[in-house]
């Protein structure tokens, strides 16, 4: 697949913000790349760059290629709501970021490997599909021969975030996508509004 694979720091530097997690290099350098980043003297962007900038931040942060992120925003348009809360729920409820949301790898990156390497589970099943689309009530698990892997433990270990819309049992080493999250519960810094406007041109 032609996902992007370079240094992570160097998208953050791009939108000014670390996307990817923590990043002790952004923070050191938080200014874009390239030889004039430390420049600041730029001219106005244009609202078509602003709204694409959001859109590659959205893509860049849930790990989706253009291709998979269009198809999501008509899927988004054909349901009932408002467009661009429904398109992040859409980014929310993909196994790979549930399986991060868990904790059960330290970033998206590593979750869709995990999901790849059929590791993960939904509702006792082997699911080897990151884009597979969760529902309210599955329940998303670590394989039973998976779970003496040290990267997933150390994960599991280390991870903090507490979410509403998902539960955790450390024993059973298993969750619920218990609810659809609210655009209030994504924490998620992307303006979605200016992705709508960019695809409705």
């Amino acid at each position: 697949m032609a996902r992007y694979t370079g240094p992570k720091t160097k998208i953050a530097r791009k939108f000014g913000e670390a996307i990817f997690g923590e990043d002790k290099s952004f923070e050191k350098k938080n200014y874009p790349p390239g030889q004039h980043g430390n420049n600041r003297r730029r001219g106005k962007k244009s609202e078509y760059a602003i709204q694409l900038m959001e859109k590659q931040k959205a893509k860049y942060t849930y790990g989706i290629l253009e291709r998979q992120f269009r198809n999501l925003f008509t899927e988004a348009k054909r349901r009932d709501g408002v467009t661009g809360e429904v398109l992040l729920q859409l980014c929310e409820s993909r196994l790979d970021n549930v399986v991060y949301r868990m904790g059960i790898s330290p970033s998206r990156r590593g979750a869709r490997q995990l999901v790849s390497h059929r590791h993960i589970t939904v509702n006792g099943e082997i699911v080897n599909i990151p884009s597979y689309s969760l529902k309210a009530g599955d329940v998303v698990g670590v394989r039973e021969k998976s779970k003496t892997i040290v990267s997933i433990q150390d994960s599991l270990a280390a991870n903090s975030s507490v979410y509403e819309w998902i539960t955790w049992n450390s024993e059973k080493m298993e969750g619920s996508y218990v609810a659809v999250p609210e655009r209030l519960q994504i924490p998620e810094n992307i303006k979605e509004q200016l992705i709508v406007e960019l695809y409705s041109k």
